[in-house]
């Protein structure tokens, strides 16, 4: 019976262990900065591991964030922001290393550079 009870143990231990892992490294609050062809902006983004999320800039507001993929340390998403009354789509791709985020907005304009960390 011990060695029963024993088992049961390691088996969920194994368990938790594999659930844990399976979380995506992007997942989490960024406090992000945009390096916009009009200057630095400020953003906070929220990425679920469900694939939801959000993002909320300064004067651009809060966009939901749609379309998010991971894969390994790889993340890529895209969100409709209104600027200054024109619709814009963002399309994000990069990385994530520990608590810190780089990669890059695609947009009608041209892409330009994100970094930021975990918050």
């Amino acid at each position: 019976m011990k060695k029963l009870m024993s088992g049961w143990l390691a088996l969920s231990l194994l368990i938790l262990v594999g659930c844990a892992a399976s979380t995506p490294p992007a997942v989490g609050v960024w406090g992000v900065e945009m390096n916009t062809p009009l200057g630095a902006l400020p953003a906070t983004l929220t990425i679920n591991a469900d694939g939801s999320g959000l993002m909320a800039a300064e004067g651009l507001g809060e966009a939901p964030i749609s379309g998010i993929t991971f894969d390994g340390n790889s993340l890529a998403f895209q969100a409709e922001v209104d600027a200054q009354g024109q619709s814009l789509t963002l399309e994000f791709t990069g990385s994530v290393d520990g608590d810190s985020m780089n990669g890059e907005f695609g947009s009608d304009f041209g892409a330009f550079g994100v970094s930021g960390d975990r918050q």
